[in-house]
């Protein structure tokens, strides 16, 4: 297999109230959106990882990024990202276009940077399952969880996360017929579901994939990444 991994840093992490880029916040000493580069680039198979940015944050996710990158490990590049995580999809999948035509690049992840603590083994087994029947996405179970009236929900509701792994010539079209027709879906699986009838399997995750969205995420991902 051969895979390339699109990690999406280019969001702008208001809530997180830090005052810059919640991707640039350290953790334990290492930035988040090196946690999850320095992952992607771990994985066996992964050949390209691509950075998405807010444009004119280049140079500070570079100096982030770049002491965390393995010896030896796949290219990295960057490209700056479009105003919604589609567009910046789009703008990532544009750079990868070549190669996957060419063959060269089987199977593509997309993965919020956000989303730092995303483990080796998971990536294998999305992009493995992806490689297999053609799309997966990683889901976690939620708990406790009630309705407006105070009725509780079954535990078998679960939420989506990333990284979301896609059979790259079937991702690649259906972001084209997309921008063709100016759709725009929230997540890539969402791409998938409108313009193709590809099966995409689900992977048991856990809370530890945590996005982080607000100032508690932050402590709670620094507690789990400390050494």
């Amino acid at each position: 297999m051969r895979a390339a991994v699109v990690v999406l840093a280019a969001g702008s992490g208001t809530r997180v109230g830090a005052g810059f880029n919640k991707v640039l916040i350290p953790l334990a000493g290492v930035p988040v959106v090196a946690r999850s580069v320095r992952t992607a680039c771990s994985v066996a198979g992964v050949r390209r990882v691509i950075v998405v940015v807010r444009d004119g944050e280049q140079e500070a996710v570079q100096k982030a990024v770049e002491p965390h990158l393995p010896d030896g490990g796949p290219e990295v590049a960057m490209v700056a990202g479009g105003a919604t995580r589609h567009r910046s999809e789009w703008a990532a999948l544009t750079l990868l276009a070549p190669a996957i035509e060419a063959g060269d690049i089987d199977v593509v992840a997309m993965h919020d940077a956000a989303r730092p603590l995303a483990s080796r083994p998971l990536y294998e087994e999305v992009l493995a399952t992806a490689a297999t029947i053609g799309g997966a996405i990683p889901v976690a179970r939620l708990h406790d969880l009630v309705t407006s009236d105070g009725s509780a929900l079954p535990d078998a509701l679960v939420g989506v996360q990333t990284p979301q792994a896609f059979r790259a010539s079937i991702l690649l079209a259906a972001h084209r017929a997309a921008a063709a027709d100016g759709f725009e879906a929230t997540d890539t699986a969402g791409c998938l579901a409108a313009y193709t009838d590809l099966v995409i399997g689900a992977v048991d995750s856990d809370a530890r994939n945590l996005k982080v969205t607000v100032a508690e995420d932050v402590r709670v991902a620094e507690a789990l990444s400390a050494p």
